[in-house]
């Protein structure tokens, strides 16, 4: 683990939460050696390490690539405190013995390049994924489930609509195949609170937005992850669009802390945006404030024609900025700034 990852993990398990919830608990985390939940891995794991747990934690890291997996978390392979089952996330799962106390589903294929190329095992780990674990919630009576929903489940907002918070959805085109994500993620909420409704399975979602951070994949297709790879890789940043496009973007450390705030304080059967509204910014804008992180590397940002890229759809979302209000009167607060949070990413590549 490199030592910016080291010190974000720090950084997560030093927030003020009440982290002895987890203490001699099995939490099972789908889609663990994921982007996001990854960190999530590594922060119990370091809560382990700490010695703050009147007893220790263990992970249930549920994952499809044992290979991917095993480089993620190759500090704790020999630990009795963590253990992967490889499966895919849309089979019963059947491999859970013990007691289990928590249940994170992260398990989804959240990059748009994957929207074109594979749209039905895009929502399929939405839908029956979160069926499987929300069976398994039920069955071993678990204290919390926390889905990992998305900010596409918004759709198309108005336009005079400055912020978007828990309650304003928008249009979602069902006959639009990207769509296989926003609607998925929609119905994912629904089977939770569903499930809630009928069974007692004690559910609660959070919405990221767009998050960043070490350890995210460079060619995941997203704009963001492009111009952290032409940056690392010393090229000049092509734009691929005219730039236009509002986003929020979080650095990885904020959204975790998020994740585990709503985890231990949100609501039952509510949802939760998870994003930095402090940090909204044009993608233009992005393209040119990271290139002046390294004066010394001498980059450009290339403005052409709008390129169009094979099984990529694109969002026709132009402007996205959440109110995250609802998971701030938690205690939660956004602290990286976009230079301050890509400049830690580009260097945790280098």
């Amino acid at each position: 683990m490199n030592t910016i990852i080291t010190e974000d993990i720090a950084q997560i398990i030093a927030a003020d939460l009440p982290w002895q919830k987890l203490a001699g608990k099995t939490i099972l985390i789908s889609g663990a050696s994921g982007f996001l939940p990854s960190y999530l891995v590594h922060s119990i794991m370091g809560l382990n390490d700490s010695g703050r747990l009147a007893k220790p934690a263990k992970v249930i890291a549920l994952v499809r690539s044992k290979s991917k997996a095993e480089a993620r978390f190759i500090n704790y392979l020999d630990r009795m405190d963590f253990r992967l089952i490889v499966q895919d996330i849309n089979d019963l799962i059947t491999d859970v013995d013990e007691d289990l106390h928590y249940i994170i589903h992260a398990a989804s294929q959240a990059s748009p390049k994957y929207y074109g190329s594979d749209p039905v095992g895009t929502l399929s780990a939405n839908i029956f994924g979160t069926a499987n674990l929300l069976k398994l919630a039920k069955e071993k009576r678990v204290e919390g489930f926390l889905y990992f929903s998305s900010g596409e489940v918004y759709g198309q907002v108005p336009a005079e609509l400055a912020r978007t918070d828990e309650l304003n959805y928008g249009y979602i085109d069902p006959m639009n195949v990207r769509s296989c994500y926003g609607e998925s993620k929609r119905m994912g909420e629904n089977m939770c609170v569903s499930w809630h409704a009928q069974f007692g399975v004690p559910v609660k979602i959070v919405r990221p937005f767009h998050t960043y951070g070490p350890g995210m994949q460079l060619d995941d297709g997203r704009v963001f992850a492009d111009f952290v790879a032409d940056i690392v890789a010393g090229r000049d940043i092509v734009m691929k669009s005219d730039g236009s496009a509002i986003r929020a973007f979080c650095y990885l450390v904020d959204a975790s802390i998020g994740f585990f705030t709503v985890l231990f304080k949100g609501k039952v059967a509510e949802a939760y945006n998870v994003a930095n509204d402090q940090a909204v910014i044009s993608i233009v804008e992005l393209a040119i404030v990271l290139a002046s992180l390294f004066p010394a590397k001498k980059l450009k940002v290339v403005k052409k024609e709008s390129v169009e890229q094979a099984d990529y759809l694109k969002s026709p979302i132009t402007r996205n900025i959440p109110d995250v209000t609802k998971l701030q009167t938690l205690g939660w607060q956004a602290k990286y700034s976009i230079s301050e949070g890509f400049l830690r990413t580009i260097m945790s590549f280098n």
